[in-house]
């Protein structure tokens, strides 16, 4: 594996970033806002994360601010905690090959969030820990959370399917949301694949969520495939109806979000999720079925 190197620089605006890069592959994180990865691409090439122009090299913002990139989140989603501000300084480690971004605590919260990212020989490898640094115990899950850049396919996994005659009990949860449409065209369902279509003409959101123990999701972004992985624990309880994976759209990206366990968390302790991701160019599909997929895809998705 090429070694990585880490080299501090300027991004979009913001002057104490991290460029993590084995010549091949790059990340590039922030330590002035967040803790957030701002882009990840091909050495020179376009970013799979979407960015907000406006929103790039700002901070100390009153209110939220989506920016783009890569961050962690607490899950389930209410207001205000989810809405935590991640606008200020975070502080940012290097250590053998990694970097871990640690934000203060949370006044509103109690929380405190770290990213660790590290380059690894198939791709990347990113660690989302939710510290409980409040006095009460505090029900969560971490929730990573990528928005990917508009005009690309989003891609999960259902668990193996079975025939009735073997498999008279159901195996996974399918959630909606209230403003979830299935009717909706940007949607498409085949036997083994969920999958979703960002298209910028159609501003209305749409989600849903689905278990699986290996989950596994990809965006395909012209002929590149960013594809994340995590593992779940089918017998412990996780968010939103057992949801380890959801995705989420509307007219400006398509989120691809992974959730850990659902843990009621004491103080002084911490949660832990991680995901694997990896990227992947020439990738071109001759149409949008599950023999293509099948041939394209699931190869890839290890």
């Amino acid at each position: 594996m090429p070694e990585t190197k880490i080299e501090l620089l300027s991004y979009g605006g913001w002057p104490n970033c991290y460029r993590l890069t084995n010549g091949a592959v790059e990340i590039i994180v922030t330590s002035d806002v967040g803790p957030r990865i701002i882009r990840y691409g091909f050495a020179g090439g376009r970013n799979v994360f979407v960015e907000f122009p406006h929103q790039l090299g700002q901070s100390g913002e009153s209110w939220w601010v989506m920016r783009g990139g890569h961050r962690i989140w607490a899950a389930p989603e209410v207001i205000p905690d989810t809405y935590a501000l991640d606008n200020g300084p975070v502080s940012a480690t290097v250590k053998d090959g990694q970097i871990s971004l640690l934000q203060p605590v949370e006044p509103e919260t109690g929380l405190q969030k770290e990213l660790t990212v590290e380059l690894t020989a198939d791709g990347a490898r990113v660690t989302h820990r939710i510290l409980n640094a409040g006095e009460k115990t505090r029900q969560l899950a971490p929730w990573a959370v990528s928005q990917m850049a508009p005009g690309g396919i989003g891609i999960a996994t259902f668990p193996p399917r079975g025939c009735h005659e073997e498999c008279l009990q159901p195996t996974n949860p399918l959630v909606m949301w209230a403003y979830t449409n299935f009717a909706d065209k940007r949607w498409l369902f085949t036997n083994r694949y969920l999958i979703l279509k960002q298209d910028s003409a159609e501003q209305s959101p749409q989600k849903a969520g689905l278990f699986n123990p290996n989950t596994r999701a990809a965006y395909l972004l012209g002929d590149e495939l960013f594809i994340k992985r995590s593992q779940a624990k089918p017998k412990v309880p996780y968010a939103d109806f057992q949801s380890s994976f959801q995705i989420f759209v509307n007219g400006d990206f398509l989120e691809l979000e992974t959730l850990g366990p659902l843990v009621d968390l004491l103080p002084g302790f911490s949660a832990t999720h991680v995901e694997d991701w990896s990227l992947h160019r020439g990738v071109e599909l001759d149409a949008v079925t599950e023999e293509e997929l099948d041939r394209v895809v699931w190869p890839l998705l290890g």
